[in-house]
């Protein structure tokens, strides 16, 4: 059989791609801790329990799909961040990645700022409390509405991302009165080993100015100049679901390089940089990130090594994780429809969600871990591909995966380590409803973000 492209995608006629598979688990009722939340076991009865609360409990009264929000787990990794890096570094949680009022405020309690990358993001966090100050706004293409919506909040920082904006933001703070803080976007022309989607860092793409033929030097020039810009850093962000560090340590070389020469030309030591985030997560078993501790203390050594070594006063440094706090945090769960082993393949398991709710597998070949959480089971394992309900081949949620045979329409399984991008990403394709967001601790769950309604479509759909 074909295992070549075809132009209508991967899973048309004949045409099959190549497995990612490995062999299939020793226990397929274990529940590896590095892609699970951390209040996350089976009860005695071999069922799920996620803040002390079984998921048959938990799919009756707010129904599935829907995605399960470990709350206590999302505070740990917050306080983890914010200890690992301490009192003299910043911490921006990438509101991209899940971004609710719930949300919003459980970073301002625990001591987190916020990054956003729209004008309804930056809503969102104005409304749920944060403080504008503790804000840093992104983007690539800001309005003048949403930048001076943003200047005239407070934002504590706006990111210029290209020559136009940076004369645009010092124009709108002067017309306001004010000055602005503001950082550079620069491209460091690092390639960093993770899916070319999700690679920015590298010269061909959207994002930033580029280091290279002097444009970020150039660019700097310009900031120091403008009587509406306080220029106070440089960033840089090198990509996504990063686990190699060499990456930032490139970036950091290069932008301390940059440092070097806005001091030697302009007199100036620019006082903060911000490598982004991008820090990986277990979505499998075979992956193995670092701890906040571990990064902290990697990313400190090498700005300060590169600092000593050109002169420069050591910056504050800055950091976005987004995924990395988030994405472990969460779990979809789905009811089983249909079941359709295809022989000499594998076996096609269907759920009540898809692409819709998780668009990363069809969008990045991102893969999953999956289990059956509603029971336990002794039966042998099979290959999977769990698909979801849409009119559409690429609808796959896990691309290959290992359950049991005796898998049963009515059962509950569920995808870990979906709490970064997969509601954010969430879309209506054949109507669908988005799933809520529910958020459970200590024995008590709640709806942080509720489920769509037919209404919620119709009263959109003006006729």
């Amino acid at each position: 059989m074909s295992r070549s492209a075809h132009p209508a995608g991967p899973r048309h006629a004949d045409v099959l791609t190549e497995g990612h598979y490995s062999a299939p688990p020793a226990d397929l009722n274990r529940l590896d801790p590095k892609v699970w939340s951390r209040t996350v076991e089976r009860s005695g009865d071999g069922e799920l329990t996620v803040g002390g609360l079984e998921v048959s409990r938990l799919a009756e009264e707010f129904g599935t799909p829907a995605y399960f929000l470990d709350e206590a787990d999302f505070r740990s990794r917050c306080r983890a961040w914010a200890g690992a890096f301490g009192p003299d570094a910043d911490v921006f949680y990438a509101g991209k990645a899940f971004l609710s009022r719930a949300v919003v405020r459980w970073l301002h309690e625990e001591g987190l700022n916020l990054d956003v990358c729209s004008g309804t993001e930056l809503a969102t966090a104005l409304d749920a409390g944060m403080p504008a100050e503790r804000i840093a706004f992104h983007g690539n293409n800001k309005s003048e509405a949403e930048i001076r919506r943003a200047v005239e909040a407070g934002v504590g920082r706006i990111v210029l991302d290209s020559f136009q904006e940076i004369v645009r933001v010092a124009h709108i703070a002067r017309e306001l009165g004010t000055v602005q803080k503001a950082f550079i976007r620069v491209t460091v022309g690092v390639e960093a080993h993770t899916h070319e989607f999700i690679a920015t860092a590298h010269e061909d793409q959207k994002f930033g100015i580029a280091l290279a033929d002097g444009q970020a030097a150039e660019a700097v020039r310009r900031a120091l100049k403008l009587d509406g810009l306080e220029l106070i850093g440089i960033h840089s962000h090198i990509g996504s679901q990063i686990f190699d560090m060499a990456g930032f340590e490139v970036s950091a070389r290069r932008v301390v390089q940059l440092l070097a020469e806005v001091r030697d030309e302009h007199g100036v030591e620019l006082p903060e940089i911000d490598l982004g985030g991008g820090l990986g997560i277990a979505y499998t078993s075979d992956d193995d990130p670092a701890e906040p501790h571990e990064i902290a203390k990697a990313l400190t050594e090498i700005v300060t090594r590169e600092c000593d070594a050109a002169g420069l006063r050591v910056p504050r440094i800055s950091v976005e994780p987004g995924r990395a706090i988030v994405g472990p945090t969460a779990f979809t769960l789905y009811e089983v429809g249909t079941i359709k082993p295809l022989e000499g393949l594998r076996t096609y398991v269907s759920v009540d969600g898809g692409m819709s709710d998780n668009i990363r597998t069809a969008l990045y070949d991102a893969e999953y871990s999956v289990s059956l959480v509603s029971r336990t089971s002794a039966a042998e394992p099979m290959l999977v591909r769990v698909v979801g309900k849409h009119c559409e081949s690429g609808d796959i949620v896990v691309r290959d995966a290992f359950l049991p045979a005796d898998l049963a329409p009515g059962d509950l399984i569920a995808v870990p380590a979906t709490g970064a991008y997969c509601r954010s990403m969430a879309s209506n394709y054949n109507h669908a409803l988005r799933p809520p967001v529910v958020a459970v601790r200590d024995g008590s769950a709640r709806v942080i973000v509720r489920r769509e309604t037919e209404e919620d479509l119709l009263r959109l759909d003006v006729g």
